[in-house]
């Protein structure tokens, strides 16, 4: 069983890889596809959002899907389909055909996301302690990786056809190899004394988890809505507030990239050591500090400041949600991570939007106070991951496999 759970970790470690790859690819590749599709970037602005639009139909097919039929079967499947149809951006050649090949990978790379997000839950949950922060870090990996080989790719000539049709060809491949290594079942279902237990006590059950999970969902979204705002406001705020060089803005993103993944690759440890609460609460006020030092410093050295200690104190954030949707309810743990990786999604959509729309009223450093107030409720509704979750990347799943939280 040792053997096997490590095997499946590592599985688990392939597929996070492999989706960052495969999403980076495609962005990296955007200039090129829309100089040769001939758009506006507020034309690309409207297509992305079916990108967005199919991630979230897909999270919410694969999570039902994962609890059916079990994510050993779904979350190669899902591979073989993001890398598929990670080509069909570089076929398009119009505007209508890029927006249905968007549609479709973004379908494909939502199912992605929510079925390895819920075979990590099964991972943990053999575990007995917290283990899905630095899956979450091996995602920005993947960008890394994608980031360096598309380069190499364009420096050597190659269009985005023929590169994104390689990177789908060796993700289908990749997608299939570690497939045998994954969990057959959840692991969830730890012995019960009473196998028969009553009609009523289950009905209970189902009623009381949607409040539970809706509220996990929406602070998922104000946590990721942060993490979309960052990812597209960050080195402009830099540029045009602070009248930084472009490559010098460019590390306000970097920094904090750098202490987002530094962060996921610690936050476990955090979490078995102080909670999950714990990590939800400090780390969503220390990413409240780090934004609002973004949002007043007149100084480019006290910007980069702030954006680290945001990326760090919002690292752990996001992985303690999915982790506590997957483990209140073990036999719907898919669809409670289709739930909350879908509103999530869709924060993080609406973040960047939401922060242009509001540049017309205010200097776009002082709209960073916005998320600034997102994450500071956040911190004081943290206390929801100590309460009605059964074995949730805490204490309760280490006391009943006691054996199993032993193993590394």
């Amino acid at each position: 069983m040792n053997r096997s759970l490590r095997a499946a970790r590592v599985a688990t470690f392939v597929y996070f890889v492999l989706n960052g790859t495969l999403m980076g690819m495609w962005l990296v590749q955007i200039p090129a596809i829309e100089q040769r599709v001939g758009i506006s970037n507020a034309t690309l602005g409207s297509l992305l959002v079916l990108l967005g639009l199919g991630a979230f139909l897909g999270m919410q097919v694969a999570g039902r899907l994962a609890d059916r039929f079990g994510t050993r079967l779904v979350v190669p499947a899902a591979g073989v389909l993001c890398a598929a149809a990670l080509v069909l951006p570089g076929l398009a050649r119009d505007p209508w055909a890029l927006a249905g090949a968007l549609l479709l990978f973004g379908f494909g790379n939502g199912c992605v996301d929510v079925s390895m997000n819920t075979h990590a839950v099964h991972v943990e949950k053999a575990y007995g302690r917290p283990v899905m922060s630095a899956f979450h870090a091996t995602f920005s990996v993947g960008g890394v990786i994608a980031a360096l080989v598309g380069a190499r790719a364009t420096s050597a000539g190659m269009s985005p056809t023929a590169t994104l049709g390689v990177a789908g060809a060796v993700g289908i491949v990749i997608a299939l190899l570690p497939a045998r290594s994954l969990l057959g079942t959840a692991p969830a279902s730890a012995p019960t004394s009473a196998p028969a237990s009553p009609e009523p006590e289950p009905a209970a059950k189902r009623r009381a988890v949607p409040g539970r999970i809706w509220i996990l969902a929406a602070l998922a979204l104000m946590c990721m809505l942060c993490e979309g705002v960052a990812n597209d406001w960050s080195a402009l705020e830099a540029k045009n507030i602070l009248g930084a060089p472009a490559a010098t803005a460019s590390f306000a993103y970097g920094t904090y990239a750098a202490t987002m993944t530094i962060g996921r690759l610690l936050a476990d440890r955090v979490s078995r050591r102080f909670g999950p609460a714990a990590v939800l609460r400090y780390g969503a006020a220390a990413g409240a500090v780090g934004l609002t030092v973004v949002a007043f410093s007149p100084w480019i050295w006290a910007t980069l400041i702030g954006w680290a200690v945001f990326g760090l104190g919002l690292s752990g954030c996001v992985p303690q949600l999915f982790s506590a949707a997957g483990h209140t309810d073990p036999a719907a743990a898919g669809a409670n991570v289709s739930r909350v990786a879908g509103l999530g999604y869709l924060g993080m959509l609406a973040g960047p939007a939401l922060i242009g729309w509001m540049t017309r009223l205010t200097g776009l450093n002082h709209t960073f106070l916005l998320p600034a107030l997102l994450l500071v409720v956040a911190a004081v509704a943290a206390g929801i991951l100590r309460t009605g979750a059964t074995g949730a990347t805490g204490e309760p799943a280490v006391t009943a496999e006691p054996e199993l939280a032993q193993r590394p």
